[in-house]
């Protein structure tokens, strides 16, 4: 029997806080800003509402885009140019609503990153065709050309042919990452997490497919990351929580070779280095990018795919909390490990700890599907007593394939039709981005109704997610987003615009002057 204290106790950080239980949302696309970027909104702040009230342990927001001329897909957050306390306002209710209440001891982490070489065109926030900047003149793309001419052709529409950068580049990028940290700081963060994963601009430093420059910082791949770490500790206070999100490979987690397994083994090489920085609080273990997006992917696109990512992820965090009990003493503080991926039962989390995977869980898209989990799982323990044996999911994952797909003569057509995968992908993506703004809207509701139930004198919502939405239904309503941030904002512009025309066409009607003598 496994004791009901290991997922809800506290985990000392290096730099000396305490994370209260082992449970953490962490980051995810959401997909919420303005079209081209910008700050948290009300649909941030319901989103994130729902979370905080449930004890997270931590809670680390969805990518914030040091660069406004980088963004991923259009509607990321975005680190303001300026620092000032009218652009720090957004993000400070942000850092408010997730602490929650008093009582609360949640930790907010905001996740910094620059998408580098994979910045689309036009929605990465510069003008058409414009290229963005990266450690090499790699275009994204260029390495999938066996997956036919509709990919191929697909990546060079998407993504341009990025930039080498200079030094003065490579300096502008460390001092975005410093202004980003200090936004959080100002903000009320309790710290950062640098996204080194998923093929941005930090993991491409670290892959010698993005990476093909002749200068250090392709002699010394870390180099980059390692001037960020340090320039931004000479500016936090030293109990500022630093964490990073780490690639293990860029490669397809479903393939197995040499080379993946020489990528595994240059990646443990790589943390063993940024380990021995002693600077580090925290590592998220991750993997693949967009050429091998499985990480994107829903159990239900590929069955497999879950289970290998999943084995795999908690094998190499295995071999990095063995490293680490070998590079620090006990009287050390070791960063911690944070393992995300398949974690989608109470067995899971259980297995992951007794099996010293990890040191702290990560919950990503589960924490859609039930926002409640730390406080459903501490109830569910009072209840029902030993739940690690449990392999019930904690909400079912949707089943986003094609229904026409499984139709003969349809099954057979489709299986021959070109695909391109970062759109497959993307699918599973989609449907989530749409899940939070529902989960968004209906905390709202929730708010104004008042209408609760109750949990160990905790206030609850349920609201199931709509399993209707298929595949195709999640992509046109994640594009087509009629209460889209910038929609609502001009909507009340044409408003007034049109009582301000009505009433100078009263007036020049004469109905003004009438009114006067009566």
């Amino acid at each position: 029997m496994v004791s009901n204290d290991l997922l809800f106790s506290e985990q000392l950080l290096p730099c000396g806080k305490v994370v209260s239980n082992r449970l953490v949302k962490v980051a995810m696309y959401e997909h919420l800003s303005s079209i081209l970027g910008g700050p948290p909104n009300k649909i941030h702040y319901a989103l994130y509402s729902a979370w905080s009230e449930h004890n997270w342990g931590m809670i680390i927001t969805g990518n914030v885009q040091i660069s406004r001329e980088h963004l991923s897909l259009g509607r990321d957050m975005v680190v303001p140019k300026i620092l000032t306390d009218k652009t720090i306002q957004p993000f400070r209710k942000l850092a408010r609503i997730i602490h929650g209440n008093q009582a609360s001891d949640c930790l907010a982490i905001m996740q910094l990153s620059h998408a580098g070489r994979q910045s689309g065109n036009i929605l990465g926030g510069r003008l058409p065709f414009v290229s963005p900047l990266a450690p090499s003149a790699v275009r994204f793309g260029q390495n999938k050309r066996d997956e036919g001419i509709i990919s191929d052709v697909f990546h060079r529409l998407l993504f341009q042919t990025p930039k080498a950068m200079s030094s003065a580049d490579i300096d502008n990028v460390v001092s975005e990452f410093v202004r980003g940290t200090l936004l959080a700081l100002r903000s009320g963060f309790d710290g950062v997490q640098l996204h080194v994963a998923h093929g941005y601009l930090l993991a491409q430093f670290l892959s010698p497919k993005s990476n093909i420059r002749t200068d250090e910082y392709s002699h010394d791949s870390l180099l980059l990351l390692s001037r960020v770490v340090k320039a931004i500790r000479d500016v936090v206070p030293a109990d500022f929580i630093l964490g990073i999100k780490f690639n293990t490979g860029d490669y397809s987690v479903l393939e197995e070779s040499e080379a993946k397994t020489a990528q595994e083994e240059r990646a443990l090489a790589h943390l063993r280095q940024v380990v021995a920085w002693r600077t580090i609080d925290f590592i998220e273990i991750s993997g693949g990018d967009y050429e091998n997006p499985e990480f994107m992917l829903s159990p239900s696109s590929v069955t497999s795919t879950k289970n290998a990512r999943q084995a795999f992820f908690a094998q190499f965090s295995a071999k990095l909390m063995k490293a680490l009990s070998s590079e620090f003493s006990s009287n050390d503080r070791p960063p911690l490990v944070l393992l995300t991926g398949g974690l989608r039962t109470p067995a899971h989390l259980y297995t992951a700890l007794t099996a010293h995977h990890a040191h702290l869980l990560g919950v990503g898209r589960s924490s859609v599907l039930c926002p409640n989990l730390p406080t459903v799982l501490k109830h569910r323990q009072t209840v029902e007593g030993d739940l690690s044996s449990d392999l019930t999911p904690f909400r079912p994952e949707p089943d986003l394939c094609l229904l026409f797909s499984r139709r003969r003569p349809c099954e057979w057509i489709w299986r021959h039709v070109p695909k391109v995968r970062l759109i497959g992908a993307g699918v599973g993506m989609a449907w989530y981005a749409v899940m939070m703004r529902r989960l968004a809207g209906e905390r709202k509701r929730w708010d104004n109704d008042g209408n609760s139930r109750k949990i160990e004198g905790h206030a609850q919502y349920f609201l199931e997610p709509d399993y209707s939405v298929g595949g195709l239904g999640a992509i046109i309503r994640m594009w087509m987003w009629v209460n889209a941030p910038e929609l609502q904002q001009k909507q009340m512009t044409f408003l007034i615009l049109l009582i301000i025309f009505c009433l100078v066409l009263y007036i020049h009607s004469g109905g003004y002057s009438s009114q006067l003598f009566l």
